[in-house]
C-alpha cells in the first residue's frame, strides 16, 4: 500500500537504550496474555499479532533501567492497554454500539479499588481479567496518592474512548485545541507517566499537581501522541476509519494536503519537546527551591523526568520497528551509516538545522514594534447580548468602591482609566438578570482582576522583580481564609480589594466551596508570575502551553466558579468534572480569551512589549505575518464557538442520560449553558465598546501608568517583602 505521506525528520536528540531483560519480558507477557484469554479464541489477537507488535520491545526501550520483574509487569500493562484498544474497536466502534460500550466501560473501575481488601466482580472478558490481575500485582508497592492518580488516568483512558466513538457516530473531526486535550486522555500517555513513576520513583505528593510537573507530563503526553499519530495515520484513518488523528485534524482545520498537515504535526511535536526541556531545566529547579524539597525528593523528581525522556526516545525507536505502524521509509539510520538501536537520533547536524532555528526564534522577538491599529475580523457570535437594567447604577457605584480599596491611589489606575475601561458594562452583559448587589460584585471582581493584570507587569515586570511578585501572590492567597483563619493586614489595594471581595462572595459558602474559589484565584495570580518569567526571558511561549496558560491568566477557573454560584446540590460534582462540561467551558473561555487577544494586539505588542498574545504566538510558530496569523486565530475562534454549540446540542443530552439527572438538575445545566452564552456575548460587547484597546485611547496613554506618577513596589521591593513576610 502506498504511504499517504513521507515521515518527517523527527527531533529526538536522546539516544534510545534497550533494557537487557527484553527477552524475559517478551516471554512472560506472551504467557500472561494467553492466561488472560487475549490470544487464541479471543477473536481479537492471535499469537502472531502479539509477536508482530512486540510490546516487550516497546517496554524495554521505554523503561531501559528497571529490573526484570518490573519490566515484565509493565509489559503486561501495555499488552492489556493495546488489547483493550483493539477489543473496544472490534466490539463497539465498528458496530457503533454506544450503549454497549458505556456499559462495558462502567464496570472497569470496579477492578481498581484503592483498598485491595475491597472485593472485585468476577471478570467477564479478557480486559476485566487482565485489569484485575495487574491492579493486584502493582498497587501494593505504591502509595495511596499514586493509586488515586493512576486509577484516575486509567479511567480517563477508558472512558474517553466514548468520545472517540461519539465522533465516529457523528462523522465529526475535532478542532486542534479540542483534539490535543482529549488525546491526552484517550491516548493514555498520562497513564504511561504513572508507570514511569512505578519504574523510577514516585514524585512527592506536595508537588505532583504543580505546574512544572503537570507540564512535564503534558508535554510528554503530547510528544508521545503526536508521534504516534504520524506513524499510525495510514492504519487509523485509511484502514480503520478513525477520525481522532492529529494529521487528519490539521488537514481539516487548514484545508491543506496530508503531507503539509504531517509536517505541521511534527513542528508541534518538536515545540512540545522544547517545552519539556525548558520546563525541566528552568521551572523544575525553581519549584524544588520554592517548595523546600529534600535531596531525596529532588532525586525522585529528576529520576521521573529522566524516565519520561527515556520513554520519549524509546517509544520513537519502537515505532520505527513495530509492524503495527507505517515506517517503511522512516529514517532509521544516520547519513554516516550508523545503524541499530538508538541511532535514529544521532544526526546532530540535521537536528540543529530542523529545530535550532525554531528554538531561537522564540527568544528573538523585538518588543514595542509598531503594529496597530488592531485588525478586527467578522466575529462569529450566534448569541444576542442583553444588558442588565442597573448598568448605570453599577457605573456610579464602582468608583467609590475602587477609591475605598486604594485601586486609584497607587499610580497604576486613576478615575479616568476606571471610567474608560467600563467594567460594569462587561458585568451587565455577563449577568443581564442579576440583582444590583450581584452586578456590583461581578463588576468589582472584574475591576480587581483587570487591575491585577495591569499591576503585575507594571510594578514587578519593569523592575524584573519576580521574587516580589511571588511574595505578593502568596500574600494574596492568605487574604482568602477557608476556615476562619486570620488574614494579614492589607498592605495595598490588591490585598484590600481581594479581602473585601472574598468576604462578600463566600459568606454563605461551605469550606469546600470556599476552597474551590480560592484555588481558582490562586491559579490566576500564579499565572501572572508565569507571564513575568517569560517576559524577563523575552520568550514567546509554545502554542499549546500558551493556550492552556492563557485560560489561567484570563481567570477562567474563577469565571466558572462564579458562574456556578447558586447551583444547588441537585447537580453532582462529577457532572462538572465530566468531559462534556469541561469541553463546553474550555470552548467558551478560549473564545473569550481570543477575543481579548485580537482586540489587545496593538496594546500588548506595540505599547507594552508583551509576548503573551495568541496572534504573536501563531506568527512566531508559523513564521507568518500579522494578517495571516489573525486569520488562523479567527478560524480557531470560530471552531471553538461551533464546538460550544455542538457540545450543548449533542453531548449534554447524552450527559443527562449517563448521569440520570433529574429535571431540576437538567434545568440548572441548561441555565449554565445560557450563562456561558451571555458571558461570551458580553465579553465581545465590552471589547467593542470600552476605551481600553482603541488606537486613540492607547496613544493618549502611551506610558500606561498614571501621568506624573510611577507606581511604587509594595514594601520597597523583594528584599523588604522578605523581611516583612518573616515577621
Amino acid at each position: 500500500m502506498t504511504q499517504p505521506f513521507e515521515l518527517p525528520h523527527f527531533y529526538m536528540p536522546y539516544p534510545a537504550r534497550l533494557n537487557p531483560h527484553v527477552d524475559e519480558a517478551r516471554a512472560h507477557s506472551t504467557e500472561w496474555a494467553r492466561g488472560m484469554g487475549m490470544l487464541e479464541g479471543s477473536g481479537i489477537w492471535e499469537q502472531a499479532d502479539l509477536d508482530a507488535h512486540d510490546y516487550g520491545l516497546l517496554c524495554a526501550y521505554t523503561h531501559p533501567d528497571c529490573d526484570g520483574p518490573a519490566l515484565s509487569l509493565i509489559t503486561d500493562w501495555y499488552v492489556w492497554v493495546f488489547f483493550f484498544d483493539d477489543h473496544f474497536l472490534e466490539i463497539f466502534k465498528r458496530s457503533q454500539d454506544r450503549a454497549g460500550g458505556k456499559a462495558y466501560l462502567d464496570r472497569l473501575p470496579l477492578f481498581m479499588p484503592l483498598d485491595l481488601s475491597t472485593p472485585v466482580p468476577e471478570p467477564c472478558n479478557p480486559v476485566e481479567a487482565g485489569l484485575a490481575d495487574l491492579w493486584a500485582r502493582t498497587v501494593p508497592s505504591m502509595s495511596l496518592a499514586w493509586r488515586r492518580r493512576f486509577a484516575e488516568s486509567t479511567e480517563h483512558l477508558l472512558n474517553e474512548s466514548m468520545w472517540e466513538l461519539s465522533n465516529i457516530n457523528e462523522g465529526r473531526v475535532s478542532n486542534p485545541v479540542e483534539y490535543i486535550e482529549m488525546r491526552r486522555k484517550v491516548g493514555g500517555a498520562p497513564w504511561s507517566a504513572g508507570l514511569v513513576e512505578y519504574a523510577t520513583a514516585e514524585v512527592p505528593e506536595s508537588v505532583a499537581a504543580s505546574r512544572p510537573l503537570r507540564v512535564l507530563m503534558e508535554t510528554f503526553s503530547d510528544g508521545v501522541h503526536l508521534r504516534n499519530d504520524l506513524f499510525s495515520y495510514q492504519r487509523e484513518v485509511e484502514e480503520e476509519g478513525e477520525l481522532s488523528n492529529g494529521v487528519l485534524v490539521l488537514e481539516t482545520f487548514f484545508g491543506c494536503t496530508t503531507q503539509q498537515a504531517a509536517d505541521t504535526v511534527n513542528d508541534i511535536l518538536t515545540s512540545r519537546l522544547h517545552q519539556f526541556e525548558h520546563t525541566a531545566l528552568t521551572e523544575v529547579p525553581a519549584l524544588a527551591v520554592d517548595k523546600g524539597l529534600t535531596p531525596d525528593q529532588v532525586g525522585a523528581v529528576a529520576a521521573y523526568a529522566q524516565g519520561l525522556q527515556d520513554w520519549q526516545s524509546g517509544g520513537h525507536e519502537w515505532h520505527m520497528r513495530s509492524s503495527r505502524y507505517m515506517n517503511e521509509r522512516a529514517r532509521a539510520t544516520t547519513p554516516g551509516g550508523l545503524g541499530g538501536p538508538g541511532t535514529s537520533a544521532a544526526d546532530v547536524g540535521a537536528l540543529l538545522a530542523a529545530a535550532g532555528a525554531e528554538r531561537l526564534r522564540a527568544y528573538s522577538h523585538v518588543p514595542y514594534q509598531k503594529v496597530g491599529p488592531s485588525l478586527l475580523p467578522d466575529f462569529h457570535m450566534p448569541f444576542q447580548v442583553r444588558l442588565n437594567a442597573d448598568l448605570d447604577g453599577a457605573r456610579r457605584r464602582i468608583t467609590p468602591w475602587a477609591h475605598s480599596m486604594g485601586i486609584l491611589e497607587e499610580g497604576v489606575w486613576d478615575e479616568d482609566k476606571l471610567v474608560a475601561y467600563d467594567l460594569p458594562l462587561c458585568s451587565a452583559g455577563l449577568d443581564p438578570d442579576g440583582t444590583p448587589e450581584a452586578l456590583d460584585l461581578s463588576a468589582h471582581w472584574l475591576a480587581w482582576g483587570t487591575y491585577g493584570d495591569d499591576y503585575y507587569p507594571m510594578v514587578f515586570g519593569h523592575r524584573r522583580d519576580v521574587a516580589a511578585a511571588k511574595l505578593c501572590t502568596e500574600r494574596l492567597s492568605a487574604c482568602m481564609p477557608v476556615d476562619g483563619e486570620e488574614i494579614p493586614p492589607p498592605a495595598n489595594a490588591m490585598e484590600r480589594g481581594l479581602a473585601d471581595l472574598w468576604r462578600r462572595t463566600t459568606a454563605g459558602m461551605t469550606p469546600q466551596a470556599r476552597r474551590a474559589v480560592r484555588a481558582s484565584v490562586d491559579v490566576m495570580t500564579e499565572s501572572w508570575v508565569w507571564e513575568l518569567s517569560n517576559q524577563l526571558q523575552n520568550r514567546i511561549p509554545d502554542p499549546v502551553d500558551y493556550l492552556e496558560m492563557r485560560r489561567a491568566t484570563f481567570g477562567a477557573d474563577l469565571t466558572m466558579s462564579l458562574c456556578r454560584l447558586g447551583h444547588g446540590p441537585e447537580v453532582p460534582p462529577e457532572v462538572y468534572r465530566s468531559g462534556p462540561v469541561r469541553s463546553l467551558e474550555n470552548a467558551a473561555v478560549d473564545y473569550g480569551m481570543l477575543i481579548n487577544d485580537v482586540f489587545s494586539y496593538q496594546k500588548e505588542i506595540e505599547y507594552e512589549g508583551e509576548v503573551h498574545n495568541a496572534i504573536l504566538v501563531v506568527q512566531n510558530f508559523f513564521g507568518c505575518d500579522y494578517p495571516t496569523a489573525l486569520g488562523v486565530v479567527h478560524d480557531l475562534m470560530t471552531q471553538r464557538m461551533e464546538q460550544f454549540e455542538h457540545v450543548a446540542k449533542h453531548e449534554f443530552p447524552v450527559l443527562y442520560e449517563d448521569f440520570a439527572l433529574s429535571e431540576q438538575a437538567r434545568e440548572t445545566m441548561e441555565g449554565y449553558v445560557v450563562s456561558l452564552q451571555n458571558w461570551m456575548a458580553g465579553i465581545l460587547k465590552w471589547h467593542r465598546d470600552c476605551r481600553r484597546y482603541g488606537a486613540a485611547d492607547l496613544a493618549r496613554r502611551a506610558h500606561g501608568f498614571v501621568p506624573g506618577r510611577l507606581p511604587e513596589p509594595p514594601f520597597g521591593g523583594a528584599r523588604q517583602w522578605a523581611v516583612t513576610a518573616a515577621r
